[in-house]
């Protein structure tokens, strides 16, 4: 069996497009710079990401120098229109709420004790069943994913407070999962754009997908160790359209 790393990403700016990196550092907070940015919602409050602006997708993010090892760096943002901002710039959050048309601002990570920035905002649907059916793009006859294993306190925050993942700080998948998926359903487009992880492995002699087969055990990269928790449940930000994919609901089926 050989493992390989194929590329490496970082994010700087929550569901937007994120960069191709040469090497990276991994800590116990992931990479430095990943997801060191995000959008508050001014309507409905709280930290969001494509699940509610599919139109973050549509933008992108990159660092003009290294980030620092802690907090948030500033990071160069794209819009769709050609336009490029800093993420500092006072009129960033401006021009991502046309670009959006909905009213939202830019932040760096705050402390973990700023519990009140790291609330859920307001769902846009009063019932859970649907609120939950429409961020995990699932239709009325399939079942929800089991969120048991996700942290107890993503119930009241957006995100682990200090920072802004969905829920753990690597996500990590392999070629062969893609062109498996490819293989099943070869009418959509599997782009690694689609699923953003932050690490892509080349993997030989484990099956069509080999990162089933290590869940709960740990995985060398380079001199870091890292504990595979669970299998990211997807949402419907694989299935939007942005840069040269469409919008395809399929990809979730």
């Amino acid at each position: 069996m050989t493992n390989n790393v194929h590329e490496l990403y970082r994010y700087p700016v929550k569901s937007m497009g994120g960069e191709l990196c040469k090497t990276i550092t991994l800590g116990e907070a992931g990479i430095p710079g990943d997801r060191a940015w995000a959008v508050r919602d001014e309507e409905r409050g709280g930290i969001r990401g494509g699940k509610r602006f599919a139109g973050l997708m549509q933008c992108s993010a990159r660092y003009l120098d290294e980030p620092a090892s802690t907090g948030s760096s500033p990071a160069e943002i794209t819009l769709p229109s050609g336009q490029k901002i800093m993420t500092d710039n006072e009129d960033a959050g401006a021009a991502i709420s046309e670009t959006l048309q909905s009213e939202v601002t830019v932040w760096p990570l705050l402390p973990a004790d700023a519990l009140e920035h790291y609330t859920r905002g307001a769902p846009l649907s009063d019932d859970l069943e649907t609120e939950l059916r429409s961020i995990f793009a699932r239709n009325p006859d399939e079942p929800l994913p089991d969120l048991g294993a996700f942290p107890e306190e993503l119930m009241t925050y957006e995100s682990p407070p200090g920072t802004y993942f969905d829920a753990f700080p690597i996500m990590f998948m392999s070629r062969q999962s893609l062109a498996s998926m490819g293989r099943l359903h070869p009418e959509g487009e599997f782009d690694v754009r689609r699923f953003r992880p932050n690490i892509l492995i080349d993997v030989d002699g484990e099956g069509p997908f080999p990162e089933q087969n290590w869940i709960g055990k740990q995985v060398k990269i380079g001199e870091a160790v890292l504990k595979v928790e669970l299998t990211c449940p997807r949402c419907v930000m694989t299935t939007h359209g942005f840069d040269t994919l469409p919008k395809d609901p399929t990809i979730m089926r």
